[in-house]
């Protein structure tokens, strides 16, 4: 009992914050239809979705998402290995024919479909020890050993976009050490891809330089960015402060734009809603970490905002896909949540705002 008592206090000391944000409902749509303003302005309103349940209707939860402006979805089929020195990772039983996991990505597909909502199909390698950037094999036959698992992988996720009419699909994500070592295999790659899928393509490339080593940018039609930037050295930042950490960034992104002339696209960027979140976004928390770290809904609500108004309007910029939201969270535990998702927390409300928003007005 007095562990347990011991834990509640902190628990409720950490999440204390003295934050009031003023909920805009007029930004909201309740109509259960995506109002798709991207056919108007070309702007990405996009989140990675997670949560989906095969036995359920998916209804409420995509109305959820239709109420703040959601507009894409990022459905991300996780491929897995064990570590980065893992020979290969799982390959399909067979290119083309569908696992009960891959059923229920295509029922997700559909229901989303029937909202008007887009889809951008991402397939996501999943290391159970280490970060997919980091892969290393020591020799040639060792990375090409690899690489035809991933090859078998991405070739059955593109029959699978072009089976559902996908509308974007991302060939690949912080996959650094193998475009270092594979170019010849990626450019290959990209061919066997394109002669079965149709429409659009991007890369997602880490924010730190990965971007830099690809030289297929010209047949995508994307520049893919995973956009956690650090913007802060400290924690609870003041919005000037925010503004500030973005100038380098953005000159980066635009001349990355220029050189390519192609837009930009965040396939991925998300903030915990911590008092330090600003300072290395990338850092994944646990469940313990409300334990340790000071909850702030403020400084992530800072984040969204300085990111839309940062971006948004730059003719550059194609929009973001929010990292993360899940269907089954509960609004109860939002108030000591400091992960990444926004549902339930004045980010949310931010980004519906922002998303209400027609560039073209």
């Amino acid at each position: 009992i007095v562990l347990f008592g011991i834990y509640k206090f902190i628990v409720i000391k950490n999440s204390y914050e003295n934050f009031q944000y003023n909920w805009i409902p007029t930004v909201e749509n309740n109509s259960g239809i995506s109002k798709d303003l991207y056919k108007i302005d070309g702007k990405h309103r996009g989140m990675n979705v997670f949560g989906w349940n095969y036995d359920n209707d998916h209804t409420k939860a995509i109305d959820d998402l239709v109420k703040s402006n959601i507009e894409w979805v990022a459905i991300v089929p996780f491929l897995d290995q064990e570590n980065e020195q893992t020979l290969t990772m799982r390959v399909p039983k067979e290119i083309g024919q569908w696992s009960r996991r891959d059923s229920l990505h295509i029922k997700t597909i559909k229901e989303l479909k029937k909202k008007n909502i887009h889809i951008m199909l991402k397939p996501h390698l999943w290391l159970s020890n280490g970060w997919r950037s980091n892969i290393t094999h020591t020799n040639e036959s060792d990375w090409d050993t690899w690489f035809d698992s991933y090859r078998a992988n991405m070739i059955h996720y593109a029959e699978m976009a072009a089976l559902m009419n996908v509308e974007l699909f991302c060939i690949g994500t912080e996959l650094k050490s193998s475009l270092k070592a594979q170019p010849k295999k990626w450019n290959l790659l990209v061919k066997e891809i394109k002669a079965i899928y149709k429409g659009k393509l991007t890369y997602a490339a880490n924010w730190d330089g990965e971007y830099e080593f690809i030289d297929f940018w010209n047949d995508m039609d994307y520049i893919g960015i995973q956009a956690y930037f650090p913007l802060t050295q400290k924690p609870n930042p003041e919005i000037n402060i925010v503004r500030n950490g973005w100038k380098t960034h953005i000159d980066m992104l635009e001349s990355l734009s220029i050189n390519h002339n192609k837009p930009i696209l965040f396939t991925e960027v998300g903030y915990k809603s911590e008092a330090s979140g600003t300072i290395r976004p990338w850092e994944w928390g646990s469940a313990l970490s409300i334990l340790s770290k000071q909850k702030s809904d403020k400084t992530q609500q800072i984040a969204f905002e300085v990111l839309y108004q940062e971006l948004w309007n730059k003719k550059w910029f194609a929009g973001t896909y929010i990292w993360q939201w899940n269907t089954q969270s509960k609004k109860e535990n939002a108030a000591t949540d400091l992960d990444f998702s926004p549902r339930y927390k004045p980010a949310e409300n931010t980004i519906a705002k922002w998303y209400s928003t027609n560039n073209c007005d």
